[in-house]
Order: structure tokens, then sequence, then C-alpha cells
């Protein structure tokens, strides 16, 4: 073999490690560009995942909040209604007494017109 022909195998053979050796250098920085970027995404959902537990713990306390008044707003309604009962009853019953005291009321008024038109 000539000398031209081994310098140029041993420049062709340098050109391709040069070659691989920079290609492999730009596949770690885009290894390393991607993983970043993965990484920032990651950070950002993991940061949106705590501002959703953190609001749900809120909503938590107020919902027990609420379903607490509400049984409490219930129980003054059931109080209320058993009174509304109890009133309505009373009301229906003096209003037959009014009309039993008007009946007697009007009996005694007669009575007392005849008595009186005795004494006359």
């Amino acid at each position: 073999m000539s000398t031209i022909l081994i310098i140029a195998i041993v420049v062709v053979a340098v050109i391709l490690v040069v070659a691989i050796a920079a290609f492999m250098r730009r596949r770690a920085a885009e290894r390393e560009r991607v993983r970043q970027q993965l990484a920032t995404e990651a950070n950002a959902h993991r940061q949106e995942a705590d501002a959703h537990a953190s609001k749900a713990r809120d909503l938590g306390s107020d919902v027990e909040h609420h379903e607490r008044a509400a049984s409490e707003h219930e129980a003054v309604a059931q109080r209320h209604a058993e009174q509304a009962e109890q009133h309505a009853a009373e009301a229906k019953e003096k209003a037959e007494r009014i009309s039993r005291e008007g009946r007697a009321a009007a009996r005694h008024d007669e009575e007392a017109a005849e008595r009186e038109e005795r004494i006359r």
C-alpha cells in the first residue's frame, strides 16, 4: 500500500471518529434538553396537583359546614312544621269553640229575653 492511501485511511478514520463523537455529544445534549423539559413539566404538574389538593381540602371543610347547617335547618324546619300543626289544630279547636260559644250566647240571649218578657 502506498503511504498516501494509508494517510487517507487514517484521515478518514479520524474524521469518522470526530464525526461520531460530535454526533454523540449532540445526541447527549438533546437528551439532556428533553430531560430538563420533562423535569420542568413534571414540576409544573406537581404544583398544579398540590393546588388542586389544597382546594379539595378547602372544599371538603365547606361541604361539612354546609351539611351541618342543612341538618340544623332541617331540624328547625321540622320543629316549625310540628308547631304549625299544633297551632292549626288549636286554631281549629278555638274556631269550633267560637261557634259553640256563639250558639250558647244566642241561646242565653233568647232565654234572657224570655225572662225579661215574663217580668213585664
